[in-house]
Formats: structure tokens, C-alpha cells, sequence
């Protein structure tokens, strides 16, 4: 078979939300576990993964949209602007498993484990987009503090405030490592080790292992950044609370005086 006779197979991947029960879609009989793939109604493959990522092979726009919606009862925390990404897979049994220079992903074969590989690389890409994304919010929000403390030399914000920072990187640590698993393998290549080569393939023009270290650089920046003007904030505080001591003891001295000059 001709590289140009190869087979196209449209995959569209979201991520709807921060959760997924996959549970749920097991009633109707999964294809394959680890991760969770199951049949399309009306036509197509879908691998459903616990962090919210969902990603279609092969079904038609209408049968992945209804698809889709039957599994919001099971999103929790859905993004009202849901990550998207679309990829083209080429089955050719003569070419070599890669992406070609148009992007599509080229595959001898579509067996499900293929297809399960494939979509753990775009679900994780999705992810690393969402964190990229809340990330430079984050910087964004924080980079006026900087600002601030560097032309007035005070934080300019609350305890509360900086703590709110604090709580989001500490959740996107959780995340990535707990849920989304971004640095790491897939379980699959246990069962199915000659995949190793594709998923390595796959997982360097994602930049997977880039993109996660650069967030990983990131966040601890801004967790630095944020406990230094945290720390400020509150030696403020203590300091305020010592002045406030040093007025009630003068207050107590004085009032004592005043009362022994009356004595008198």
C-alpha cells in the first residue's frame, strides 16, 4: 500500500473537566481497560480517562457530539470552555509509526492499543495545555505584586490572597502527578512493550517531557515568588502587633503615673 493510500481516521480530543468518572460508561462493554476505551453508538472508539480527557476515533460529528453529551452527568467540575485538540491517524502497514511532516499521526495498524497509546499522548498534551493556560493566569496576576514590592517595597496584597495562590499551585502539583500522570508511562506498554517506540515517538513531538519540566519551573516560581511576599506580609503583621504591644504597655505606664500623680 502506497503512502498515499492510506487510511485516514479522525481522532478529536477534549478535556471537560477537572474529573471523570469512567465508571460510569463501563455498562456499555469496554473494549479495552487502562486506559478505558469503549464503543462510539453509532460508529467509532472512545478512551475516557479520569482526569476529565476524552478522546474519539473514527465517529461522525453527530454521533461524537451526542456521545459527548451523554457524559456531562459523569464530569465533575466541567470547564465552560472545554480544551480541544483534533488529530488526523493515517493506517499505512508500510510506513514507518511516526508524524508526518503535515502532523498526522502515521500508523501500521489501528488496533485498539494502538489507539489507547495515541490517546494517552493527546489526553496528556490537553492537560499540559490546560495547566499552561491556568499558569500564565497565575503570572499574571501575581506579576503586578512583584512590580509593586520592586517600586514601593510592600507586597501589596492580603495573606488571604496569597494563600488563594499558594492553594492553586499546590492543586496543579496534586493534579499533574496524582491524576494526569504527565512525566509518566502508561500502564500499557507492561502488556505491550513493543509500543514503547511509538509512544517515545509520539511523546517527543508533544514535547511532553519539555512542556512538563517548563511547568514544573514555573510553578516553582511562582510558589517562591508567592511564599517571599507572603513572608513579608505577614513580618508586617508581627511587626504591627509589636507596635500595637508597645502602645498598650506605654498606655498602662501613663495611666499608672497619672493615677500615683493623683494620689499625691
Amino acid at each position: 500500500m502506497a503512502a498515499g493510500d492510506a487510511i485516514p481516521l479522525i481522532g478529536r480530543a477534549l478535556l471537560l473537566g477537572e474529573r471523570l468518572d469512567t465508571r460510569g460508561p463501563e455498562q456499555l462493554a469496554p473494549l479495552a481497560t487502562a486506559p478505558l476505551a469503549i464503543a462510539v453508538p453509532g460508529g467509532g472508539t472512545a478512551v475516557l480517562f479520569r482526569f476529565g480527557a476524552v478522546i474519539v476515533f473514527g465517529a461522525a460529528p453527530e454521533a461524537s457530539e451526542r456521545f459527548l453529551a451523554s457524559l456531562r452527568p459523569l464530569v465533575t467540575e466541567p470547564f465552560a470552555d472545554p480544551e480541544r485538540e483534533q488529530t488526523q491517524i493515517l493506517v499505512n502497514p508500510e510506513a514507518d509509526q511516526n508524524v508526518d511532516a503535515a502532523g498526522n499521526i502515521v500508523l501500521r495498524e489501528c488496533r485498539i492499543e494502538q489507539l489507547q497509546i495515541v490517546a494517552d499522548i493527546l489526553a496528556k498534551s490537553l492537560a499540559l495545555a490546560h495547566y499552561e493556560c491556568g499558569i500564565a493566569g497565575i503570572f499574571d496576576r501575581i506579576e503586578p505584586l512583584a512590580a509593586r514590592l520592586r517600586h514601593e517595597g510592600r507586597a501589596g496584597a492580603s495573606s488571604k490572597e496569597l494563600l488563594r495562590h499558594i492553594g492553586n499551585v499546590l492543586g496543579m502539583q496534586q493534579r499533574m502527578v496524582g491524576r494526569v500522570e504527565t512525566s509518566e508511562k502508561p500502564e500499557l506498554l507492561w502488556e505491550h512493550p513493543e509500543l514503547e517506540r511509538l509512544y517515545m515517538r509520539l511523546a517527543d513531538v508533544y514535547e511532553l517531557r519539555e512542556r512538563d519540566r517548563a511547568i514544573d519551573r514555573k510553578l516553582e516560581v511562582i510558589s517562591r515568588t508567592v511564599e517571599t511576599l507572603l513572608g513579608l506580609v505577614q513580618t508586617r503583621s508581627s511587626l504591627r502587633v509589636e507596635w500595637y504591644i508597645v502602645i498598650l504597655i506605654v498606655a498602662e505606664l501613663l495611666l499608672a503615673l497619672y493615677e500615683l500623680l493623683l494620689a499625691r
